[in-house]
């Protein structure tokens, strides 16, 4: 079952906040974006880790067809890094370890700075 919620950015007031997939099981984080035709504008996943660190929060970009904004979120709830991940690039790692990994429609990626707060509402 698909649980979703609100990344409010607790730093600087966003009209919307992202509104995505909570990734937190085996199956939902292996197949992540991959074979999707698409993003919509309004839709992101939100990869949960165990704990912080940079391997662990590492994301490929094989078989994702479009280009992403990607968050990097550590346990104390902030933004460490953030990029443009390139469809069909072997591999991105975070500058600082993280726990949460957050893709989502590339017109976001100035909703989010290294160094917001953020916190997790139920959608």
């Amino acid at each position: 079952m698909s649980r979703y919620i609100y990344i409010n950015n607790l730093t600087k007031k966003l009209d919307m906040p992202a509104r995505v997939q909570y990734a937190d099981e085996f199956m939902s984080k292996l197949r992540g974006l991959m074979f999707r035709p698409r993003l919509e504008p309004d839709f992101g996943l939100l990869l949960v880790g165990d704990k912080d660190s940079r391997l662990d929060s590492s994301i490929h970009m094989f078989f994702v067809s479009f280009d992403l904004a990607v968050f990097w979120i550590n346990s104390d709830m902030q933004i460490v890094d953030k990029v443009i991940a390139k469809s069909w690039k072997p591999a991105y790692f975070p500058k600082a370890d993280a726990k949460y990994t957050l893709e989502i429609h590339p017109n976001r990626f100035n909703d989010y700075e290294i160094g917001d707060k953020v916190e997790f509402v139920n959608a």
